[in-house]
């Protein structure tokens, strides 16, 4: 009789986030036939039921569900035995597989990953890039070894290291350059362009023009930082956005950069990984070689002279 295997585990985990045979079988590198192969023999040694199957997607049973949630216990722990071997050379080689937040990963990841290279060439980076929401899903998953997001992310399962600060500036429509920096109050005001819901970064926005989650009347949302900076060229309104993104950003943009009077608002980016797992002591010593790489560029900021009592954005 067979029994269950680490393979029909990690294609059934798979599936399981995926919800798909198509997209299931692409991250797991196989083809989509022997992905379902693989988990009707699963079902078969079992003798139950785990998926029910449309012409275009899939759904769990109560079962596979249930299923589905030890599996993820039973991966992370055979990935932390793995791990553990990896430890206990002292040097970080093989996978590693990174996590890094959108309004990060197009500045700091190809730095990220060419210091990498140079200094760990046994290591084989894997980045993803997604929303804070779901890299630390992923990590207490098991699907991702460490990320990069902005701090704190307060989760008890999460070990979390700050790497260094960076400050928000104001993109606005080259012929405002020169005018007077708007405060907080009057920024709230104006129409303001920010990220969709689910990026940090447009929770921080909000809090330091002072205005609640639901979106305001004259709020504009974009889904990248690129396209807030396109829509402040067209004339659409203004935007904040990191300092690390100025270079890219605002090099291919006609508009103005304003620094916002102090205490000006900023972020706190940092590395985080499971408190458990056995690579800690290695990824602790990627925190100087990260910070040594994550200075922000140079850019044609509009200094300010203004100056008012201003609570500064938390991360």
């Amino acid at each position: 009789m067979n029994k269950i295997s680490i393979r029909h585990l990690r294609y059934f985990e798979a599936l399981a986030q995926q919800r798909h045979f198509g997209r299931a079988a692409a991250v797991s590198a196989v083809s989509q036939p022997a992905l379902s192969l693989q988990m009707k023999e699963l079902e078969e040694i079992l003798g139950a039921q785990l998926i029910e199957r449309s012409t275009r997607t899939i759904r769990l049973t109560p079962l596979g569900e249930a299923f589905a949630e030890r599996t993820r216990d039973i991966l992370r722990s055979v990935d932390e035995l793995e791990n553990l071997a990896r430890a206990s050379t002292g040097i970080l080689s093989g996978p590693l597989r990174i996590g890094v937040i959108p309004t990060v990963a197009p500045y700091f990841l190809p730095k990220i990953i060419q210091a990498l290279s140079t200094h760990y060439p046994q290591l084989d980076p894997r980045p993803r890039e997604a929303v804070t929401q779901k890299l630390v899903a992923d990590l207490n998953a098991g699907r991702l070894d460490v990320a990069i997001m902005a701090l704190p992310v307060s989760e008890p399962s999460l070990a979390e290291h700050p790497l260094f600060a960076e400050e928000f500036v104001l993109v606005r429509p080259a012929a405002d350059k020169g005018k007077p920096v708007p405060n907080p109050e009057t920024l709230g005001t104006m129409r303001l362009l920010l990220l969709e819901e689910g990026h940090c970064f447009r929770d921080q926005a909000l809090s330091f023009c002072k205005l609640s989650a639901a979106a305001p009347r004259d709020l504009m949302e974009g889904s990248s930082l690129s396209t807030l900076v396109q829509m402040v060229q067209a004339g659409i309104g203004v935007t904040l956005i990191p300092q690390m993104a100025l270079a890219i950003e605002t090099g291919r943009a006609e508009v103005s950069v304003a620094r916002l009077p102090t205490p000006r608002p900023s972020r706190t980016i940092g590395l985080v990984w499971r408190k458990t797992n056995p690579l800690g002591q290695q990824f602790t010593g990627l925190i100087s070689l990260l910070q040594a790489v994550g200075g922000t560029a140079d850019a044609d900021i509009e200094p300010t002279s203004a100056t008012s009592k201003r609570e500064k954005c938390q991360s």
